[in-house]
């Protein structure tokens, strides 16, 4: 019990982590797009 309970633990702080950067990254796509929308 007390290892699948760690183990299910560690499987949602991992896929937090890759939220967490793929929130990044999009948002530092979205920026640099969005600079190179408005600049001439």
């Amino acid at each position: 019990m007390g290892f699948s309970l760690t183990n299910n633990l560690r499987v949602i702080q991992h896929a937090w982590h890759f939220y967490y950067a793929s929130v990044l990254v999009l948002k530092a796509v979205c920026g640099s797009i969005g600079i190179a929308c408005f600049t001439p």
